[in-house]
């Protein structure tokens, strides 16, 4: 009778073991198919996980940076040639950099990307930038809107504020208040995955904030990446 039951018992806790072994791996494919998490979701601090772990739950987690108008066309185009994809390639190209420094899975996107098709992450960007042509002095400062498609638009405008708040500390240029038609509908909004939070940003103008977009391209990026931290850590948005 006593071995009977020390079988069952034995045979329990294998079972148990087993379960518990096909839920971690479960679980670890979908955070490394970028699956969205619930909301809000606290990563631990940037000191609480080491950038070099491949195991970390920041290397789990997928950010996708499109870069506006790459593979695709110019976008808008200045007297002496510069042309808007140029500088949103160096930005976005800087902006993967430093967030892949700091243990994140990230996809640089072109503007069509085929990828963007049911694309999950935990946050998706596209960056941008405004007109070369001259329209008058308040033309200057970025503009952000968010997608309002999402099937959780809490963290959508999160995403957005976030990226507002941060961005415009470290680059000291103003929030412009024009946000287009083109931005809030912005193509890629709706081919995403849904549950993807997403936003688009239009980091300056080319004629009026040309100086800090071309030769501060680090620092527009890490105004990105502050941004992006901020909404991926939730932090607190300063007023």
């Amino acid at each position: 009778m006593l071995r009977r039951i020390v079988s069952q018992v034995l045979l329990i806790a294998a079972g148990g073991a087993l379960l518990a072994t096909l839920f971690t791996a479960l679980t670890s494919q979908s955070l490394l198919a970028g699956e969205a998490m619930p909301a809000p979701y606290a990563l631990p601090t940037p000191e609480g996980t080491s950038a070099s772990n491949g195991n970390s739950p920041r290397a789990r987690l997928r950010i996708g940076i499109v870069s506006g108008h790459w593979g695709n066309d110019s976008g808008a185009v200045c007297p002496d040639g510069l042309t808007e994809m140029q500088v949103n390639l160096e930005i976005a190209s800087r902006v993967q950099q430093k967030l892949s420094q700091e243990g994140f899975t990230v996809d640089l996107l072109k503007e069509f990307d085929p990828r963007l098709q049911g694309y999950r992450a935990q946050a998706l960007l596209s960056i941008h930038a405004d007109s070369c042509e001259y329209i008058n002095d308040q033309a200057t400062g970025f503009k952000i809107a968010p997608a309002l498609g999402s099937t959780q638009p809490e963290r959508a405008a999160r995403l957005m504020d976030c990226i507002k708040a941060r961005y415009a500390q470290r680059t000291g240029l103003p929030y412009h208040n024009s946000v287009t038609p083109d931005m809030s509908s912005y193509h890629a909004f709706s081919e995403i995955n849904p549950d993807t939070p997403a936003a688009i940003i239009e980091t300056g103008f080319l004629n009026l904030d040309r100086q800090i977009l071309t030769q501060q391209p680090d620092l527009i990026a890490q105004g990105i990446v502050d941004g992006l931290l901020c909404y991926l850590y939730n932090e607190p948005i300063e007023p």
